[in-house]
């Protein structure tokens, strides 16, 4: 008698393929969501710091006294206008306010350092003459030089270098009262704003109009 191998079971590979094609496909993992979610805030953290740590660096390269605000920059080209104020990046700022007429034809204008720099300014340390200036017209739109203007005399330059002599504590301010007589009524001037600095403190202008 010849014997024959069994023959492969139809039925039984059948039930094992219909088996593989209707396992349901492993559910996601929350661990994988969580992990995504932290290495992307991770990243925006990073992002963050890096863009602080830049500008930090490039405020080291200019120094801590230079001007950094909104609007005009306060150059010569680009004076400041009253009621405006100065921001330097150390935290010192300065505000010109409106020119106020008196009866005798003079005018006053009141200059106020609010010291934010961690630390004491000492606004009559250097010669007095590079912390405040006035000049005469409008500044320059060159950069260089004042258009012709009216002259304008200061009144009380021995008054303003006594009020800037005294060390000026962190966190507090001082008005400083300039007085200012021009040749004639609607005459332009600019006022020059340096404070000492350690290293370089960048000039603040100012243009005002008497009258």
């Amino acid at each position: 008698m010849i014997e024959h191998p069994p023959l492969p079971s139809v039925a039984s590979m059948d039930t094992e393929e219909a088996a593989t094609a209707t396992d349901p496909s492993p559910v996601a993992s929350p661990r994988g969501f969580y992990g995504c979610a932290i290495a992307l805030i991770v990243l925006f953290t990073l992002i963050a710091l890096g863009a602080y740590a830049v500008t930090e660096f490039e405020k080291g390269l200019d120094g801590d006294g230079q001007l950094e605000q909104p609007g005009p920059s306060g150059s010569v080209s680009q004076p400041l206008g009253p009621g405006m104020t100065a921001r330097y990046e150390d935290g010192l700022w300065v505000t010109v306010g409106r020119p106020e007429r008196h009866d005798d034809g003079t005018y006053g204008v009141t200059v106020t350092f609010k010291n934010g720099t961690d630390g004491e300014l000492r606004l009559g340390d250097e010669e007095f003459s590079g912390t405040l200036g006035v000049e005469p017209g409008e500044s320059g739109e060159s950069g260089e030089d004042y258009t012709s203007g009216d002259g304008v005399s200061w009144l009380n330059w021995d008054e303003v270098a006594s009020a800037l002599a005294p060390p000026l504590p962190d966190g507090e301010e001082r008005t400083v009262p300039v007085r200012l007589k021009p040749d004639r009524k609607g005459a332009p001037v600019t006022l020059e704003v340096a404070p000492p600095h350690p290293g370089y403190r960048e000039t603040a202008y100012f243009q005002l109009t008497l009258g």
